[in-house]
This record gives C-alpha cells, structure tokens and sequence, in this order.
C-alpha cells in the first residue's frame, strides 16, 4: 500500500507566515506538521511508498526536509513530485494533484492511502487502514459536535453500516455534526475513476468533491476518528496545534 500527502497548495490565508514557506513544513510541537503525518503513516505495517506531492515553488524545500529525515528513519522511502505550478492561479487542485501523481508514478494498481498535508490526527491511523482495506473506497469521518462548525466542512450522513447516503459541502442547514475529513483510502479500480470525474469537468480542487461524486456510484464507507484532529487553515488552529502537539512525547 502507497500513500500520498496533498502538499501543493499556497496556504493564502496564512500569509505571510506561509509566503516563503509551505504550509505542511510550519513547526508544531517543535517539529513540520508534515513531519507528524509521516510518523504516522510509518507506523503502518504495510505503508510502501509516501508520495508528497507539492509545487514548484516548495519542492526544493520538502526535498531538503525529506533527505533530512531519512537519515533519521531509514524505514521510510519517499518521493516528493512537483505538480509544475506556481501560484494559486495555475494549481492543479488537490483532485488533480491525486490524478497527476497516480498517473505520473503508476500508483493506481495498489490500493492507496490519502491525506492532507494540513491534517493532523493525535491517534494512529493504523485502525482506519484496517477497516479501509476491506472496502472499495473509505473516507475518515469526525464529529465536530457543532451545527455551526460543520458548516465549514463536507457534512455527511450514514446508514447503520456506515456508509455515506448524502454528502454536501459547507451545508447551510446540516443534519448532523459529522465532517468527512482528508483522510481517503482508495482501491485501485475506484482510483481509475479519477479521471472520468475530472473529464467530466468537475471541480479539480477540494478532494470531498471527489468523495461527494463518487458515494452515488458506488459504495463510500466511514471509519470514524477519536482523538483529536486539526485542520489548519488559521492562524488560531496553527495555534492550538503547537499547545496540543507539544505535549505529546516523540
């Protein structure tokens, strides 16, 4: 099983903070958040490959970075790809930066493990990849227990088997509290439908989308997260993740 961090992005709403640098290399309890995310995945047994994909700008320093940390933990292959873009006006979007480094690396005949480069998890994620791996196509869920703050995310319900039956983005009047998060898990024959979304014209960018499309195509399953999970898109959230993951021991 291989895996991608989605690391291209230009982050902004954080500027400056993030004008010279990507967001995903930001310092949280002392080390990138980037940093955090592959010592998570490294403690998946099975975990192959991590691909991070970036852009033009920061690809020379998530190289930098991945050299660094290699010497550290020779158990980790990586392979940081540069999407060729630029700005925010040429990116490829998360979706297409999915399509562009399953296409350019020939990752879609192995199942395949997805996750923000700005997502942090205080709990492994060694339990989401043993539920995902028995389904076709699996998205990590988290109850943010606030009608107001799902309003910023994709809202999801679930039947009793925990399968999505309706997924809308940023809800106006949302019917529960569960956000479908950037965390994905994704059989190699629903990888190969990445590219008829994209042909069809679909959004390019926010990976739920993709999420949204495919549960009225086939079967979407939930693996919900405990612990705590962070999305940092604000100063405030950078924040509040230095307080919590500095408390955590490495």
């Amino acid at each position: 099983m291989n895996a991608i961090i989605l690391a291209a992005g230009y982050a902004t709403r954080l500027y400056p903070l993030t004008l010279n640098r990507a967001k995903p290399l930001l310092k949280v309890g002392g080390k990138p958040i980037v940093e955090w995310t592959v010592d998570n995945l490294a403690a998946i047994p099975d975990i192959g490959m991590i691909s991070i994909v970036t852009n033009d700008k920061f690809a020379s320093d998530f190289k930098a970075w991945a050299a660094s940390y290699e010497k550290w933990h020779s158990k980790c292959e990586f392979k940081i790809i540069n999407d060729g873009s630029t700005s925010d006006e040429d990116k490829l979007g998360a979706i297409g930066d999915i399509n562009f480094a399953v296409t350019r690396e020939n990752l879609a005949g192995d199942n395949l493990l997805i996750v923000a480069g700005d997502n942090l998890f205080t709990e492994s994620l060694r339990g989401f990849v043993e539920y995902a791996k028995k389904n076709e196509a699996t998205v990590a869920v988290y109850d943010v227990g606030d009608t107001e703050a799902i309003k910023k995310y994709g809202n999801i319900e679930i039947d009793a088997d925990g399968t999505i039956i309706r997924f809308e983005e940023k809800p106006e009047k949302p019917r529960s509290t569960l956000a479908a998060i950037a965390l994905y898990y994704y059989s190699a024959e629903v990888l190969s439908l990445l590219t008829t979304y994209l042909a069809a014209g679909n959004n390019p960018d926010q990976p739920g989308r993709f999420v949204q499309w495919l549960y009225t195509r086939k079967s979407v399953k939930t693996f919900q997260l405990d612990g705590q999970w962070l999305d940092i898109g604000s100063n405030e959230t950078l924040q509040k993740a230095d307080q919590i993951f500095s408390r955590i021991k490495t």
